[in-house]
């Protein structure tokens, strides 16, 4: 995990990154009014008195347009594997960056505290079934005492569940990591980088394709060809030469180990399939109760695990079960 915590701080602390992250898959109207040309990188790191030092992955803030501006503050937390209390991990940063806040007297202009979009980007192989919110750690009590819990809710942004044809039509940088990570194949690979060299033309944007450069040569291509001997290089162009060079046949780790076990995929697959279902419903269970019977059938005919985790997004902002829109 912290190999992949330390690629992602190298690629989220650029803000073409974060603009494409936010814009391309936090699907909520009010991103179209976040001003990305004032992205600002904020320190996350925290001391609490009497507690050791505790530090967020990457903390952004962001110029919110209308008629009163405010900043709104991203806080991402890259995850390679599932945290069960993740929403009590977010919960205290969040007291802490509030703390801070109060303290450096950067409050907004009517003297509150700037709204947060807590951010949870996952890449592990594990279907993410950790509560999305504080409230569902908690025990359940009494209805009057029920006002008196916190809240809190973090956005999931689970790599693997998002469907390859809709990674491919975007033109974002963050889908293109997406991608990258997904990869089956050489050629998965190639067509990514020449997508990058294409959208990474500008000179301010040196850096940025360095990054990429350095991540694919250093780290995905040694973990799908072990043992390949390659050479330093700091530019896509280079990447892309190497990769129509490099001899995959023999070390391609996926291909060598998937051969022959297409039955273990299909099981792995149903499983997962699952899975998602029982998040599913259990969300839709917590926030509805009992579910009609005609529901469950037709929620047990879904066969993409997708479709399901999308469902599950949007079941946490649903009022009620026909917001869901199964058609």
């Amino acid at each position: 995990m912290a190999e992949h915590d330390h690629a992602y701080k190298r690629f989220f602390s650029h803000p073409e990154m974060v603009t494409d992250l936010v814009r391309g898959f936090v699907r909520e109207d009010w991103v179209q009014e976040l001003d990305f040309s004032t992205l600002e990188r904020v320190s996350g790191s925290f001391v609490a008195r009497g507690q050791r030092r505790r530090e967020s992955d990457v903390l952004w803030r962001v110029r919110w347009g209308g008629d009163n501006w405010l900043y709104v503050y991203l806080l991402i937390e890259f995850q390679s594997s599932v945290d069960p209390f993740m929403a009590l991990r977010l919960m205290v940063y969040l007291g802490l960056l509030y703390q801070d806040l109060i303290k450096h007297h950067q409050l907004t202009s009517t003297g509150k505290l700037p709204p947060v979009l807590p951010v949870v980007l996952y890449n592990g192989v594990a279907l993410w079934g950790a509560a999305l919110e504080i409230a569902e750690l908690i025990a359940t009590v009494p209805g009057g005492l029920q006002r008196y819990q916190p809240r809190l809710r973090y956005c999931l942004l689970d790599e693997r569940r998002m469907a390859d044809s809709e990674l491919e039509s975007l033109r974002n940088l963050a889908a293109a990591l997406f991608r990258l990570e997904k990869s089956r194949g050489p050629a998965d690979i190639e067509r990514v980088v020449a997508a990058l060299i294409d959208w990474l033309r500008d000179p301010q944007q040196a850096e940025l394709r360095r990054t990429f450069a350095e991540w694919i040569v250093e780290d995905l291509i040694p973990s799908r060809v072990p043992g390949a001997h390659l050479p330093k290089v700091r530019d896509l162009q280079e990447v892309r030469s190497m990769i129509a060079e490099l001899d995959w046949t023999k070390q391609w780790k996926q291909e060598g180990r998937e051969e022959g076990r297409q039955e273990g995929r299909q099981e792995g697959r149903r499983e997962e399939l699952e899975n998602a279902r029982g998040v599913l419903l259990r969300e839709l269970e917590r926030r509805f109760g009992t579910l009609p019977e005609d529901l469950r059938k037709r929620l047990a005919a879904i066969g993409s695990i997708e479709k399901l985790t999308e469902l599950s997004f949007r079941a946490g902002a649903a009022t009620s079960l026909a917001d869901l829109d199964l058609s």
